[in-house]
């Protein structure tokens, strides 16, 4: 039994680590392509990746395997993976379904939320802020992120938030596009604030019309770019 409960032990251990990796590798380079460090339709050389990272191979192709489910890379039989090409055709599809999602997620979240998740979301949104002050696209686009991640928590619909978390992840890059628009950087922090607003109020109505507003902001942001 001492052997058997050793040998538990040391397996937690070797195991603990490893998913460490697993999820730093998964995280880095997550950043990197939504960031646009790694442009659309652009190959990713494993062992480049790799040497990038400070990582081995396990961790590398565990995280190519969950962007790829993500939508985030393409997995090309005997090619490799590449960094997924961006379209305005799929940027119209993601506003469409985040419309409808998130308006509820609205809803709900106006009934839930707290007094502390409140507190993080306000605090969230000043830190956006700050890094808009210094130009700093990196952090602008992981606090965008957060920050509507923070709703769905409070939306406490643990489906519709597994769902907007793929939403998300899929309209990341192209928010690094939209946030570099001329003025529409301005606009966010504006709607950003529209929204906290509407939720320490707890107005599911004004909520759900603030994120529409805030949404069809970014499409607009992404037709210009187009031109």
């Amino acid at each position: 039994m001492k052997a058997a409960a050793a040998t538990s032990r040391r397996g937690r251990t070797r195991s603990e680590p490893e998913m460490s990796l697993n999820e730093t590798a998964y995280l880095r380079l997550k950043e990197a392509l939504v960031t646009l460090a790694y442009k659309p339709g652009e190959y990713l050389n494993t062992a480049q990746v790799m040497e990038r990272l400070g990582v081995g191979r396990t961790p590398v192709n565990q995280a190519l395997h969950r962007l790829s489910a993500e939508g985030l890379i393409k997995i090309i039989p005997r090619k490799g993976a590449m960094a997924s090409a961006l379209s305005i055709n799929d940027a119209l599809e993601l506003i469409e379904v985040r419309l409808v999602n998130e308006m509820l997620c609205m809803r709900l979240a106006a009934a839930a939320i707290t007094d502390g998740e409140l507190g993080e979301l306000q605090a969230i949104a000043e830190q956006f802020e700050a890094a808009a002050a210094r130009r700093d696209s990196v952090s602008l686009t992981n606090l965008d992120r957060l920050f509507h991640e923070k709703i769905a928590l409070a939306a406490r619909n643990s489906m519709l938030q597994d769902i907007l978390n793929v939403l998300h992840a899929r309209s990341q890059r192209f928010w690094a596009i939209s946030l570099s628009t001329e003025g529409h950087l301005a606009e966010v922090i504006d709607e950003h604030r529209t929204i906290v607003a509407a939720l320490l109020a707890h107005d599911a109505d004004a909520a759900a019309d603030a994120v529409k507003r805030h949404i069809l902001s970014f499409k607009a942001s992404m037709l210009t770019s187009q031109h």
